[in-house]
């Protein structure tokens, strides 16, 4: 029993020496733009598709200009995203990033081209940190 224990003790111990969270892991393979890059980026873009991935509330209270609501908790998140043709251009953003590295991972992993889909890093909250 003693030996089970200690195996199981070991186990936990390595476990929790992993401290980088998933959604950093995730967010390595996406195309992260700061703020300014972002709007940049968004501007030069031809016929972009800004998709906000927050809560209906949250897009309420304050949205990008011309940005579509598909909220990262609904149902049919992936029908959603699957309607728009997958070489389009797309500007991905949510509160913190975190939602939106998750939906730029499911667009890349679902056919996307991933050099045309982009992560506003940081979200809104790094957004009115650097216009306000």
């Amino acid at each position: 029993m003693e030996i089970n224990q200690a195996s199981k003790e070991q186990n936990i111990q390595q476990d929790a020496s992993c401290k980088t969270p998933r959604w950093l892991t995730l967010k390595n393979f996406l195309n992260n733009l700061k703020p300014k890059d972002f709007k940049e980026s968004l501007q030069q873009a031809i016929q972009p598709i800004l998709i906000d991935v927050r809560t209906a509330k949250e897009f309420e209270e304050y949205h990008f200009e011309d940005a579509i609501n598909i909220s990262y908790f609904a149902e049919d998140l992936w029908d959603q995203l699957n309607a728009f043709p997958k070489d389009s251009t797309f500007f991905v953003y949510c509160r913190t990033g975190r939602r939106s590295i998750r939906v730029c991972t499911l667009m890349r992993n679902g056919g996307f081209d991933n050099h045309r889909v982009y992560n506003l890093d940081g979200g809104v909250v790094a957004w009115k940190e650097v216009f306000g």
